[in-house]
């Protein structure tokens, strides 16, 4: 972060881990040191944006830009079929319900804080049942 500083005052950080303790943990850590925090690789989008009392927009899970009638992107019968069975299956991507997932932060140039944070989940156009 110090040698980003010297470079730039907009720094983003995308963090991607597992527990959200260890993405909160990183955002109240970084907190006024950085632009932002988003958090990725649930492929859940959490609901607990905000900006952060040192001005660090914080998101635990942006989401999942991809087919949400799927599993992580995939086909949901072959899938399953792997659970029940544990014998190997062909993983088609899915293309249904497609969504565009992330956040919205608005950064003062400035300051480098943000000033405003605001989930993003949109259907786009193309994707079939969208």
């Amino acid at each position: 972060v110090e040698r980003l500083q010297q470079k730039t005052d907009i720094i983003f950080i995308d963090f991607h881990a597992e527990a959200t303790s260890e993405k909160v943990a990183l955002a109240q850590m970084l907190d006024g040191r950085v632009s932002a925090v988003v958090g990725t690789h649930t492929h859940v989008q959490t609901a607990d944006e905000r900006i952060l009392k040192g001005g660090t927009a914080f998101l635990c899970d942006g989401g999942f830009t991809g087919p949400h009638d799927s599993i992580i992107g995939r086909e949901v019968a072959p899938i399953v079929r792997r659970f029940l069975t544990s014998t190997p299956q062909k993983f088609e991507v899915a293309s249904k319900d497609v969504l565009l997932q992330g956040a919205l932060i608005d950064i003062d140039s400035q300051t480098g804080r943000a000033k405003s944070i605001s989930r993003i989940s949109r259907p786009l156009a193309g994707g079939q049942g969208s």
